[in-house]
């Protein structure tokens, strides 16, 4: 038995589960079927209020910043051991909860949140500072510690991983951590939270709380016993978050929307490319940041590229995400499938030639959408320059290099990018002038928590991963000793 069936969706503060002040609860609906399966506590601005309290409570008391880096390892090390032992569960409640292939949900998403915590679980081992060389008659040294309480805010797309993300760094460097997660896909955050909790985890050190966005979210922004604010999600709630967070000079991380340029050189190997091109757009059924939506190819192979992605595309299994085949499940709700067919229809209306795809697929009542492949469209195209967010492909030929970087970088955005070329000078050339803050070369979504990510532009600003992620948890306190 899971701890969510044990603990049905209530709020995680200071350790214990509860159920929200006023009594409300809200629906979660399996994406795969468009039915209701459970329901969760709808926190208020009162149960914020007692995340956050219990959370400083715990930070002052040294309940976990007082360990040293090496103990709360251990720790994360455990987590991440929990988390591959109870990879079918696990696995299975991200499925459930957002429509993921049960398969991918295995590979990808348990693997990567076990990953993070055994990544930062090491790095808390040699969280230190540094001596420094000056002309004073003094001893100069630099001191590390965390920042205290931090407002860690998930989107639906990847619950588990981007969760994962922010509180694995935030822990390993002492801080305490309330986490809001999506309202549509809360399970893996109340489920983390009893894993968290058996590892040794104190009571208080991690706090969740469901809800919707607009009253929790905005009551966790705005609560003046929050530290930092870990925010992944749209660029417009982005660009709010960091508002309010600017109001009380509070430090922030943005990871924020997406509409990443892949491009094809004519020397590419085009086999090799259209499996990182189709990987790219219909991964997690195109709900991915960091996904490929926009395909750029040199004009001597475009027609060829487009030929092959019209017979591939539509091969590629979709359906059920708990059969094993599965690579490309339903839209996680019924918002986001009708959000893709008005840019579908919109780029009918734009002159756009649907190549594959542009249509629903009625199964079990799910929201499935036809992966989709659509050319000649111009450049100013809204269906090109905005965010879908959904298995739907652009494609545009270009006659040149400096054309087609000047392609890549003429929307607002800058998370990710990806170049097909064999030729290293140019793959190195082109990923330095690409305006973004992660270029794949000759794949796709090679990602690591080793390896930092974030955007520029209107896709925010910080990193995720790496010991960047780490040290935009803590904060440096400089000692100077008079030797005189």
């Amino acid at each position: 038995m899971t701890t969510f069936e044990k603990e049905p969706g209530r709020l995680f503060i200071g350790g214990q589960w509860r159920e929200a002040a006023d009594g409300a609860r809200t629906e979660v609906v399996d994406p795969s079927r468009g039915v209701v399966v459970t329901t969760v506590a709808e926190a208020g601005a009162a149960d914020v209020d007692a995340a956050v309290r219990a959370a400083r409570e715990a930070f002052d008391a040294g309940q976990w910043s007082g360990l040293s880096g090496r103990e709360r390892g251990r720790i994360l090390h455990r987590v991440a051991q929990l988390i591959r032992e109870n990879a079918d569960d696990i696995a299975e409640l991200e499925s459930l909860d957002v429509g993921k292939p049960i398969t991918l949900a295995h590979a990808v998403d348990v693997t990567n949140a076990a990953n993070d915590y055994e990544y930062y679980a090491s790095l808390a081992y040699s969280l230190d500072g540094a001596t420094r060389d000056t002309p004073m008659n003094a001893h100069a040294y630099t001191r590390r510690g965390p920042l205290g309480v931090v407002a860690a805010i998930t989107p639906f797309n990847f619950p588990l991983i981007l969760a994962g993300s922010k509180l694995a760094p935030a822990l390993a460097a002492g801080n305490t951590v309330v986490h809001k997660p999506a309202d549509e896909t809360p399970l893996s955050a109340l489920y983390m939270a009893g894993l968290l909790q058996k590892a040794g985890v104190p009571d208080g050190v991690v706090n969740v709380v469901t809800g919707a966005g607009p009253v929790a979210g905005e009551a966790l922004l705005r609560h003046p016993g929050v530290d930092k604010i870990a925010f992944t999600g749209s660029t417009a709630v982005g660009r709010h978050a960091a508002s309010v967070a600017g109001e009380s000079l509070k430090p922030v991380t943005m990871e924020l929307g997406g509409n990443a340029a892949h491009i094809v050189f004519e020397d590419a190997d085009l086999e090799k490319a259209v499996g990182a091109i189709i990987k790219g757009f219909v991964f997690n059924s195109g709900q991915f940041c960091m996904g490929g939506p926009r395909l750029l190819v040199a004009r001597s192979v475009y027609s060829t590229l487009l030929g092959i992605l019209g017979e591939a595309v539509p091969g590629v299994p979709l359906g059920d995400p708990r059969r094993p085949e599965t690579v490309v499940g339903p839209m996680a709700g019924e918002k986001h499938l009708r959000k893709v067919e008005e840019y579908v229809d919109l780029a009918r209306k734009e002159g756009g030639r649907i190549v594959c795809g542009g249509e629903r697929l009625d199964l079990d009542g799910g929201y499935y959408y036809k992966p989709t492949v659509i050319a000649d469209l111009p450049n100013d195209s809204r269906v090109v320059q905005e965010e879908i967010f959904g298995p739907v492909l652009t494609v545009q030929p270009f006659d040149s290099e400096d054309e087609a970087v000047a392609l890549a970088n003429s929307t607002p955005y800058g998370l990710a990018s990806g170049v097909q070329t064999s030729n290293l000078a140019r793959a190195h050339r082109v990923a330095d002038r690409l305006q973004a803050g992660i270029v794949w070369i000759n794949d796709w979504a090679m990602l690591d928590p080793a390896v930092p990510f974030g955007g520029v532009k209107d896709s925010g600003f910080g990193r995720e991963y790496g010991p960047e992620a780490l040290t935009s948890y803590t904060k440096v306190k400089s000692v100077v000793v008079s030797l005189d």
